[in-house]
């Protein structure tokens, strides 16, 4: 799903116009840069939790002609879902049968 098939389906879900539902989803995504690029977090409770990650220099090598090269310090975002969302999309798979179980009978 792309934008655009995002404020279609939101538009749909709450009878907004799509140019309100697009306004809303900027000023969304706005905000949430905002608050990361100031140090912050956002928490969606059920949803996940978009927060800032810090990762250290380190040493790695150019692939095409092995050499060593430094990589700096960086920040970056990072999403962690919240139960609900983990939760949709999970497989809900049966356990396994027990071996040497039987099986019932239907009645």
């Amino acid at each position: 799903m792309n934008k655009t098939e995002l404020v279609d389906a939101v538009a749909a879900k709450t009878g907004l116009p799509k140019v309100q539902t697009a306004a809303c989803l900027d000023a969304i995504m706005q905000t949430v840069r905002e608050t990361l690029g100031g140090g912050g977090s956002v928490s969606l409770i059920g949803f996940g939790t978009f927060a800032v990650a810090e990762r250290a220099a380190r040493s790695g090598r150019n692939p095409q002609t092995g050499k060593r090269i430094d990589i700096p310090a960086g920040r970056l975002p990072r999403f962690r879902p919240g139960k609900l969302l983990k939760d949709a999309v999970a497989i809900k798979e049966e356990p396994p049968a027990k071996r040497g179980a039987k099986k019932k009978k239907a009645v």
